[in-house]
């Protein structure tokens, strides 16, 4: 028992210096193009905003309580004022099917949207407008989201654009960090929602390292993601801009709420799992100083002999 509390306290005071240096909660890593805000400094286009970013600029934390006073603010705000009263009504959100492809700790979420038109004549005065898809996923604080991973994605077109926005320190257990949230931008032709439309996104997402249970899996769950339409004139891109969002209430959902079994160490087995990185952290120092000694006295007898 003593064996194991030392390990425990010297794997404390090694990681503990790289985690307090690295973690900060609400760290945000925006766009993986670094210089997109530059670019449209002159001219600003909200088709560009983060609404993640516009959240952790009032709060350091992600809940689900305040992010629905966010959403339904930013939402009241970002109303058309060039498209019917009922616009939310045109374009629904008829199915909605979620995935988890992959075993282990490291998987991919896939998701399929199905967006279906309600009223065409209304719908086509959107045809004027340039749009964009927004997908927000809520992660829970038991998986994270590579923020250099996604940036490839973004790189190679996967997506218009993508961040990651909350705890994005990457070696935190689960039980040490706070939540995190995926924002995903893909551009839609606007001639496209006239018709119904299917939209299919996959990206990964990681485990973190998970409290001990006995059962050997941990099991963590987040529900529907948030999914926006965000839409602007061309000629007016400042003055008339429309956000809404797409609710779940009436869509077809398959798997919408996903349940990951990620594998965690079992309690049973701390005392010998301990044991092993003692002896072979001590055993890798000594192997170590053996060797230094021995360069240092190879050295020292070089130096004698030439002198």
């Amino acid at each position: 028992m003593t064996t194991r509390r030392f390990v425990q306290l010297l794997i404390y005071l090694l990681a503990g210096n790289c985690l307090l240096g690295d973690s900060e909660s609400g760290q945000v890593v925006g766009s993986p193009y670094p210089s997109s805000d530059s670019k449209n400094a002159k001219s600003f286009s909200p088709m560009k905003q983060f609404l993640m970013r516009s959240y952790y600029d009032r709060y350091t934390s992600l809940h689900d309580s305040d992010f629905e006073i966010f959403m339904s603010q930013e939402v009241a705000s970002g109303l058309c004022k060039v498209l019917p009263e009922n616009h939310n009504s045109m374009l629904r959100l008829s199915v909605l099917r979620r995935d988890l492809v992959g075993e282990g700790s490291h998987r991919r979420v896939s998701t399929l949207i199905k967006l279906q038109t309600q009223q065409l004549k209304s719908l086509s005065d959107l045809l004027s407008y340039s749009c964009e898809l927004i997908i927000i996923e809520r992660l829970p604080s038991g998986v994270f989201a590579d923020p250099f991973e996604l940036q490839h994605l973004a790189q190679r077109g996967v997506f218009n654009d993508i961040a990651v926005f909350g705890d994005t320190n990457l070696e935190l257990p689960s039980f040490l960090s706070n939540r995190s949230a995926v924002e995903i931008h893909l551009d839609i032709d606007p001639n496209t929602l006239l018709q119904p439309t299917d939209i299919s996104i996959e990206y990964p997402l990681h485990a973190r390292y998970q409290p001990l249970n006995e059962s050997g899996y941990s099991i963590v769950e987040f529900g529907a993601p948030d999914t926006l339409l965000r839409c602007r004139v061309k000629e007016k891109m400042e003055n008339s801009n429309c956000l809404f969002k797409l609710k779940n209430d009436d869509a077809n959902l398959y798997d919408a709420g996903l349940v990951w079994r990620i594998p965690s160490g079992k309690k049973a087995h701390s005392d010998l799992v301990s044991t092993v990185t003692f002896l072979t952290a001590f055993l890798s120092t000594l192997v170590i100083m053996v060797t230094s000694l021995r360069y240092f006295n190879s050295r020292v007898s070089k130096d004698l002999k030439q002198s």
